[in-house]
């Protein structure tokens, strides 16, 4: 968290945690927002319908937009811009992991998306689908307050055990299905009778505001064509995306995609001709297909985080500090696992820093 030249850090009166609550990070975006007299640009309550280039000569994009007035009155708005930055869309549509009779389980199915607090779990019996931040942040919470919890783990070799230190938290591997008297089956046969399953499996990329003639298609949750999963070669500058990355330090890949685009936006920057960059994509995509990635982990940053942030670095000409520089999702993912449960607990933050801040 925390941006190069407005760091993350701890204020009086706020939450000392190193993994501290939403409403910390909340506090920290306003703090921004009003450090630098940016509220008065953000429109709340406004949701876009469409954006939609309109004059290909001039590069001229309409946006309409509406806002509720009454419970049964919208008041729609058109305007015209010169550029569209288009910064959702990545954590809007849940993805719901499918089994066999996931559609006909008749108890409470919910996806992390609307999660809010553990005592909505309180004396349930739940199973979590997934084993990412979400996951692993929400057993967290709930544990101490639901009956028992369950994770369903995909992957191979995934063993049914008791998590270390907690008397009422099981892995599992994935379910098999799912039964209409509520019991939810495993892989490995395990058999848990559950109130709630939890769905804690990502999201789908959903644009459906944006009217490109099909120039930018989602298919298989990859966006493109975007170079560096930003500008769509044949619409660039003009429409761009930023914050699609995921597995990554993701407010430091948001930043510095940002400043790209506004460098771009303001001439100080060039892009590649189009056919260059068309070129660029063809073999990101054919690297992908030879590594055996899937499609659906185009914009997975898991491996691939410090060629794209060194890439972007170098495009402006920043030198970031060598701890941040050694610092990637795969690291922290590395002692993430290496602790297992406790790893908030037990974790040394600052000695891990001073580690990455060494230039060996």
């Amino acid at each position: 968290m925390g941006l190069l030249d407005y760091p993350f850090v701890k204020k009086e009166g706020g939450d000392p945690r190193h993994f501290p609550g939403h409403e910390e990070v909340l506090r920290f975006l306003e703090d921004f927002t009003r450090d630098f007299g940016l509220m008065e640009l953000i429109r709340f309550e406004h949701e876009v319908t469409r954006v939609e280039l309109v004059d290909e000569a001039s590069h001229e994009w309409v946006v309409e937009s509406r806002t509720r007035k009454t419970e049964s009155k919208w008041e729609s708005e058109e305007e015209v811009f010169e550029a569209v930055v288009i910064c959702n869309g990545k954590n809007t549509e849940p993805n719901i992991a499918t089994f066999s009779g996931w559609d006909t389980w008749p108890r409470l199915q919910l996806h992390s998306h609307n999660y809010r607090t553990p005592q909505q779990l309180e004396n349930k019996i739940v199973v979590i689908i997934g084993n990412s931040a979400s996951a692993l942040d929400i057993l967290k919470e709930i544990a101490p307050l639901a009956k028992q919890v369950h994770q369903a783990v995909r992957g191979p070799n995934v063993e049914l055990k008791k998590l270390e230190n907690r008397d009422t938290v099981w892995k599992h591997p994935m379910i098999e299905c799912a039964h209409k008297d509520g019991k939810v089956v495993f892989e490995d046969g395990s058999i848990v009778d559950a109130d709630v399953i939890l769905h804690c499996t990502g999201y789908k990329y959903h644009f459906p505001f944006l009217k490109s003639n099909g120039i930018v298609t989602v298919e298989d949750n990859r966006v493109g064509p975007l170079f560096q999963h930003v500008f769509p070669p044949s619409l660039a500058p003009w429409l761009s995306f930023v914050g699609l990355p995921y597995q990554a330090a993701t407010s430091l890949v948001t930043e510095l995609q940002s400043k790209w685009v506004a460098k771009v936006l303001s001439s100080k920057l060039e892009l590649p001709t189009q056919e260059a960059m068309i070129c660029s994509v063809e073999e990101f995509y054919n690297e992908m297909e030879k590594d055996g990635w899937p499609k659906h982990h185009t914009h997975n940053l898991l491996y691939k985080e410090p060629r794209h942030i060194g890439w972007l670095v170098a495009q402006m000409d920043i030198e970031l500090p060598i701890w941040l520089k050694n610092t990637t999702v795969a690291s922290y993912l590395k002692e993430l696992f290496s602790y297992g449960d406790k790893f908030r607990d037990l974790w040394d933050i600052d000695k891990w820093i001073q580690e990455m801040d060494s230039p060996n």
